[in-house]
């Protein structure tokens, strides 16, 4: 169906990257999410997830996310240290006769219980954190968050990414900062990846690190560049040199920075900023159509 621009869409998944926080990723992912019709947000950065502070959202609906970990019957185990030997994480010990198992660095991979000869340890669930799901006008807010002090998001990102979304025209995904297994899984079915940059020597080296990991995903993408300024600028710079192509440099603004630090939607505060976010998207939707005619 035809969106806000006129341009014929079909469900989009864009992923919003950036290869370090404080860059503008969750400002740009709430602000294109505001400004598109019929579209979901996900949070994705599940350890400090903050697009929830800028929708609002209302009717949220939570839904926990839990992990199978080990649980050792010690009248079964026999000492054999199979568990142990299999355990690339460290997550169990032998001591004084008794098999421990310290769940806050498990990952949940099941290795432990299939392997034991004895079937002296099982699994039991335990909560890693919760998805909540709410509504901000236009936009269906789904946010991961993840507890305190545990060891991977990765389980609440599957469960987020996995959940139908059949409603909406598109769905941009809130990535974690950086490059790890984390955002590995946030972009894994991403039809096209923003990658959004600061204009200094650490904005292009961080810019580096996702583009890296786009190219190995071999996902279609874009650069936007933020708090851009006319003079020196590295990673446009960096965009020039590997032939990246430039979606749209959103400027050092401090009316934008103020409105932004305070937790405003820029698009639904002022009309230029409205403009300027759908200009972004209507190129965002003739990048990815592009590419797609281009690869089938």
């Amino acid at each position: 169906m035809p969106d806000s621009t006129g341009v014929i869409v079909n469900k989009m998944k864009i992923a919003v990257l950036s290869g370090k926080g404080g860059t503008g990723k969750t400002m740009l992912s709430v602000n294109l999410a505001a400004v598109a019709e019929n579209c979901t947000y996900i949070d994705c950065d599940v350890e400090e997830p903050n697009g929830h502070l800028f929708f609002s959202p209302i009717n949220i609906v939570s839904d926990t996310v839990t992990i199978r970990i080990p649980k050792v019957d010690q009248n079964l185990c026999t000492a054999c240290r199979k568990c142990i030997d299999i355990c690339k994480f460290n997550a169990l010990a032998y001591i004084s006769q008794k098999l421990f198992v310290f769940d806050s660095i498990c990952h949940a991979c099941g290795a432990c219980s299939i392997l034991c000869p004895e079937n002296a340890i099982s699994e039991v669930d335990k909560k890693i954190g919760v998805i909540q799901t709410g509504i901000s006008e236009n936009v269906l807010v789904k946010t991961g968050i993840l507890n305190v002090g545990e060891s991977s998001g990765v389980p609440i990102i599957k469960k987020i990414m996995n959940a139908p979304i059949e409603k909406s025209d598109f769905v941009f995904i809130d990535c974690p900062p950086g490059s790890a297994c984390i955002v590995m899984e946030s972009i894994k079915d991403a039809d096209f990846c923003i990658l959004i940059a600061e204009p200094t020597i650490f904005g292009a080296h961080n810019l580096n690190m996702v583009y890296e990991l786009v190219k190995l995903f071999n996902k279609p993408f874009g650069v936007i560049l933020n708090k851009f300024m006319e003079g020196v600028n590295p990673s446009e710079d960096f965009c020039l040199e590997k032939k990246v192509n430039i979606l749209g440099k959103i400027p050092y603004c401090t009316e934008l920075g103020m409105l932004n630090s305070n937790g405003k939607i820029l698009v639904r505060e002022n009309s230029h900023y409205k403009k300027m976010f759908a200009d972004l998207l209507q190129t965002v939707i003739s990048e990815v159509q592009n590419q797609t005619i281009i690869n089938s």
